[in-house]
Order: C-alpha cells, then sequence, then structure tokens
C-alpha cells in the first residue's frame, strides 16, 4: 500500500506503484489534462515518475511558480529538434531555461540567418503539432559517450566524459531526437503550446571559455499563452525605447569607450546625477548613524588570501605586480578593508552597532560577452556598508536598515519591492554549525521586520546568508539591488573582535549590506525606469529659460540668475533659433521644465513654464515660478 498525501492534506491510497499521471486522473480528469509533472516530496519530476513508497505529492500545472521553467526548458528542446531536422549536420551543446526564456548553442560553420530562425520556428510549431511522447532512458556513462560519439554529437559525449563513471546517465527522447538531460520535462511536445518566439542569434564560447571555439547560440522565449506573449514582446519594445545606452547619449550623461573597456566616461550632465544621488544617500546614512571611511585600491594580495576572496574571486582580480615582487590587487570589493579599520583599536560592546559606510570602487574583470551598457562593467562604485553589532543586535539592525531601504526605493520611485532569501551555496567557508546559526539569525531577524520572502536555494555569499531585494520597474522588470548578509566567518579569518561586558574578547558579527548595489547600474536602471524624464529633484539639468528673440536675452540672463541663487540647476539658450526648434532638442535631452521668454515676458516679470510632454504652458510671475519650482525640486528626505 503506498499513502499519497496532497497538497490539501488529504491522503490517497494505492495497490501498489502509482504514477504521477495516474495521480492526477484519479484526482479528476480536469487535473489530468491540465498536469504537466509531480513534485515529489518537494521535488519536481516527470508526471510518468512511479511512486513507489509514501510521499508527498502535488501535481504541477500552469499555476505553479515552477511551471513556466519547466515549459521553456521544453522549448529549448523543441527548438534542438527542429535545428537537427531542418540542418541535421549542426551539433547540439547546452540548452538551458533562463529569466524570461531560454537558448541553445549549436555548432555549426554556415551563420544562422533571421530567415533560418522563421523557418526553425515554424518546425518547431510543427513539431508541437505532432504531440510527441516525452520519454526519459537512462544508459551507462561510457555507453553514453560512446552513443553521442557516434551520433557526431562531440560535444554531447565531452559532457558526458565529464561526470563520475558510476551515475547513470539520463537522456530525453521525443520523436526522432534525444538529448542529454536530467528532466523534468512536460508529458508531450503538444504541452508546449504556441505562445513561443525565436527572438536572436548570439556568438557563445563554448563552456564559456574564450580559449574555445566560438557557438551560435539562438534566444527565445515562451509563455503559457499568447496574451503573456504579446505582453512581453510589447515590454521588450518600451524597453528598446527607454534603452539607457541610447538615453545616456541623447542626454549626454555619459559614453564608453574601447580605450577602456568595462569603465565610463562621465559627462557633466551624468556626473551631475550621479552626485545628487550619492548627496541624497550620504545625508540618509549620515542620519541612521553611519560613518563614512575611504580604503585603499591597491591592496596585497595576503589579505585577500586571508579572508577567502582569493581563492573564490581571484580569477576576476585585476592585479599589479611590483619591482619588489609584491602582488597587489585592485580591490574587487570592500569588506576585508572595513574589518581592517575595525581591528585599529580596541572596540568595546558599546562601540557596537558600529556602522561604516564607503562609496567604494571597485573593479573586476567581468567578461566581454557579459557586460551591457553601464549595467555591468568593471569599475564600479558600491554604495557600501558593513554593520558590526553583537549576536543581540543581528535583528535589531536588520529591521533599521529594511526601514532605511524601503524608504530610499520610495523616493526613487520604486514601491514594488520583492525578497528573497539566499541561504548557503555548495561551496563556502565556514562549518556547518556557523551556517546553520547565521541562517536562522537572518530568517528571525527578516520575520522581525515584516518581509515576506521567497527562497532562492543555494545562491548566498561565499562567508554567509543574504537578502536579495529586487526591484520592480515602470515597464515591469525585475532588477536585483539591495543585499543584507549575516557573516560570522570573515570576523574570524581576519581576527576581529571587541571586548565584550564580561571583559572578554569576542568576535563581532558582520551584516553586508547595499542598497543601491553599484551606482553605475544603479543608475542605468534609473535612467530606463523614468524613461530619461526624471522627477525634477534628480534631473541633472532641471530647467532651461529659452529666449523667443534676442530681445529677451538680458531679462532671459535675469531670469537664469534667479534660479541658480535659489538652488536649481538651470541653463539658458539664448541662440537665434525658432522657439519650436529649442523645445524639440531640450525635449529630447529631456530637460523637465522649459521657461520661454519674449519681449511681453520681460515687460511684465512673467515667464511661460512649459514641462516635458507637455502640450500646454502656465504664464507665471517670475518670482512665483522660481519659488514653486524650488519646491517642486526639493530633495526626499532633504
Amino acid at each position: 500500500m503506498v499513502a499519497i498525501t496532497l497538497p490539501d492534506g488529504s491522503v490517497r491510497r494505492y495497490e501498489g506503484p502509482v504514477s504521477g499521471a495516474d495521480i492526477a486522473r484519479d484526482i479528476g480528469p480536469g487535473l489530468a489534462k491540465s498536469a504537466l509533472a509531480v513534485r515529489i516530496d518537494g521535488q519536481m519530476k516527470d508526471l510518468a515518475t512511479v511512486i513507489a513508497t509514501d510521499a508527498k505529492v502535488g501535481i504541477v500545472t500552469h499555476r505553479d511558480p515552477d511551471a513556466l521553467e519547466l515549459l521553456r526548458h521544453d522549448a529549448a528542446h523543441v527548438m534542438a529538434e527542429a535545428v537537427k531536422e531542418l540542418y541535421p549536420e549542426t551539433q547540439v551543446t547546452i540548452g538551458p531555461a533562463i529569466e524570461n526564456g531560454f537558448y541553445y548553442d549549436f555548432a555549426r560553420s554556415t551563420p544562422f540567418t533571421p530567415e533560418d530562425l522563421e523557418k526553425i520556428e515554424q518546425r518547431m510549431r510543427d513539431i508541437v503539432a505532432r504531440d510527441e511522447p516525452i520519454r526519459r532512458e537512462e544508459m551507462e556513462r561510457d555507453a553514453a559517450v560512446q552513443f553521442f560519439s557516434d551520433m557526431g554529437e562531440k560535444y554531447k559525449a565531452e559532457i558526458i566524459e565529464s561526470i563520475p563513471t558510476n551515475q547513470a546517465i539520463s537522456l530525453y527522447r521525443q520523436g526522432g531526437f534525444i538529448d542529454l538531460c536530467r528532466g523534468p520535462h512536460l508529458p508531450s511536445t503538444a504541452k508546449l503550446g504556441k505562445a513561443f518566439k525565436l527572438m536572436k542569434v548570439a556568438g557563445a564560447y563554448w563552456r564559456g571559455d574564450a580559449r574555445n571555439e566560438m557557438l551560435q547560440r539562438i534566444y527565445g522565449t515562451a509563455w503559457f499563452d499568447e496574451k503573456d506573449l504579446k505582453a512581453y514582446l510589447t515590454m521588450l519594445e518600451e524597453a528598446e525605447k527607454r534603452d539607457h545606452r541610447r538615453l545616456g547619449r541623447e542626454m549626454g550623461l555619459f559614453h564608453q569607450q574601447e580605450e577602456a573597456v568595462g569603465a565610463v566616461f562621465w559627462h557633466p550632465n551624468g556626473w551631475t546625477l550621479w552626485r545628487t544621488v550619492e548627496g541624497y544617500i550620504r545625508r540618509r546614512l549620515d542620519r541612521n548613524g553611519y560613518v563614512e571611511v575611504k580604503t585603499p585600491q591597491l591592496v596585497d594580495r595576503s589579505l585577500w588570501e586571508a579572508s577567502g576572496h582569493w581563492e573564490k574571486f581571484g580569477s576576476n582580480m585585476f592585479t599589479v605586480h611590483t619591482p619588489d615582487e609584491r602582488t597587489l590587487a585592485i580591490k574587487p570589493m570592500n569588506c576585508p578593508c572595513h574589518v581592517q579599520i575595525f581591528r585599529t583599536g580596541i572596540k568595546s560592546y558599546r562601540d557596537l552597532p558600529l556602522r561604516m559606510a564607503e562609496f567604494g570602487s571597485c573593479h573586476r574583470y567581468e567578461p566581454s560577452g557579459a557586460m551591457h551598457g553601464i549595467m555591468r562593467v568593471r569599475a564600479f562604485t558600491q554604495d557600501d556598508a558593513h554593520i558590526f553589532c553583537t549576536e543581540d543586535q543581528i535583528t535589531s539592525e536588520t529591521v533599521a536598515f529594511c526601514e532605511l531601504l524601503k524608504q530610499v526605493y520610495g523616493d526613487f520611485g520604486f514601491d514594488d519591492v520583492r525578497v528573497k532569501f539566499s541561504d548557503r551555496p555548495e561551496k563556502r567557508a565556514g562549518s556547518d554549525a556557523i551556517w546553520d546559526k547565521a541562517e536562522n539569525a537572518l530568517l528571525e531577524a527578516a520575520q522581525a521586520a515584516g518581509l515576506e520572502m521567497t527562497r532562492n536555494p543555494g545562491e548566498g555569499a561565499f562567508y554567509g546568508p543574504k537578502l536579495e531585494f529586487v526591484l520592480r520597474d515602470a515597464i515591469g522588470r525585475d532588477w536585483q539591488c539591495g543585499t543584507l548578509q549575516v557573516d560570522f566567518v570573515l570576523p574570524e579569518r581576519l581576527d576581529a573582535h571587541y571586548i565584550a561586558e564580561d571583559g572578554q574578547k569576542t568576535r563581532p558579527v558582520m551584516l553586508h549590506r547595499a542598497i543601491l548595489g553599484s551606482f553605475e547600474r544603479f543608475l542605468g536602471i534609473l535612467i530606463e525606469h523614468f524613461a530619461g524624464r526624471f522627477p525634477l529633484w534628480l534631473a541633472p539639468v532641471q530647467v532651461v529659460v529659452a529666449t523667443i528673440t534676442n530681445e529677451a536675452d538680458d531679462y532671459a540672463r535675469g531670469v537664469l540668475a534667479k534660479l541658480k541663487a535659489a538652488g536649481l540647476r538651470a541653463d539658458s539658450d539664448l541662440r537665434n533659433e525658432k522657439i519650436n526648434y529649442k523645445v524639440r532638442e531640450h525635449s529630447l535631452a529631456k530637460v523637465p521644465v522649459l521657461l520661454v521668454v519674449g519681449k511681453r515676458e520681460g515687460e511684465t516679470s512673467t515667464v511661460a513654464v512649459r514641462r516635458l510632454g507637455g502640450t500646454t504652458q502656465e504664464i507665471l510671475a517670475l518670482d512665483d515660478a522660481v519659488v514653486k519650482l524650488t519646491n517642486e525640486a526639493s530633495v526626499p528626505g532633504a
């Protein structure tokens, strides 16, 4: 007798082994029709999986949070099958589901064209219409190597060769196509549906290594219905309009060039935006009891070895070798340096919590294919801070940080914030007991802060678990920005201590925290969130005084002087151009407010106020306009 406990707590008993499909049919024909997979004791498996012992079982349908990833994984397999049918000489390599879609890397001497993508997508629809059953098979490792070698699939054979010899290899077969995969998969190709689209072709090195051959990566997206697919494609169109790289050029914010790969040249307007954000954050930190520090850019390799970062991140560090045969690393993060400040002098329990902040300039080697505008760079600045505290202070400090973070995000226009709890990764420092303590402490603190969280298994830092704060922008995209990590490991490795109330040396707990993440990335997010149309307090140029005729030039200069005296970031446009031309140009630069002045405005001490995107103008007395704009431009929390 096999007892199956369903999600509602009810128990169904079967005389012998039973499959997920059998259970779905037993519950009802509607569920049998919509079933995609089965979750057995928390693990998702193929619907055909046979359950021979008592278990907790749930039937996975499209409403399940993990169902979309399952669908996209199948889309990758169906795409690979279509490619092999159309272009048999092609070798298939790796094809996972990714955020919002899927991809597959192919080895083929002839480049794929847009016309090829259309053919592949149509063949995918044919495969869906065939309703091919998807079945799991197992094979011994060496036999699997030979099997794929005989097929001419050398990449698959190479992957399998790296698997231990005593491990069974799982394969999935659909129609005439068979692929190496651990699964799970949908019951048949028809379950994929029709809401998918192939997006583009890009280059990708085999196994992500630039020393290996270049493959062709086809990207696609897949959804459960046409409505969601259409919404996603519409979002992509809107995202293209908001691309921070294009807006950065149009607004004169920054540029990048080959002579400084992964770094940013900030122009005056862009640096004004940076300084505005930095000044805002600094004021918030000052009011929340942080002290600001500055640490060196070059630090000896020995410190990174002691902290564990060399072993974990050494290949991503930029290093310098000095004439006296020392190896220095350009710091990739700030935490070990902050511990050095903490260790200077004697610290007492009365000094805790010590909230140590730094706008730390860091460098990490990111592969060229991973970089994207200012969103992912090699040279960046973190709004970094480390809170040294006692174990008893973890909860109160977490609650205070979450309040600060919520306030900051709200001021920048982000009200939809998701939280993920990331627990211990496979490769980590510290004992299981330390990790148990850190994870329990962070969970309790997050609950005290009233956070609703989803689990992000295995994604913690190598020294401790973390909370990840994910912002949803104006067009529905998610951006992971803030983090909070509980760390018992680094204070031990770097020998940090304080004198406790009983006079004993005691290790502090180290809370690693950031709100923006990196300035470069956050500013890129802001540009795209607002589509360059910043609220007045953030706009690099807040007001431009534009003349209709040269007769108003002297008056315009007086208006500009009053605006600047009030603290507004203002400029003037006295060029001998038509006013409509000036309006269009400053609208493209996303200037929020134009004050249009001519002979009449000069005679009456008024201004015509035009707002970005507006079709009308408001006539105000000059002094009233200055007061109104000054109030609008006030920095939150100033």
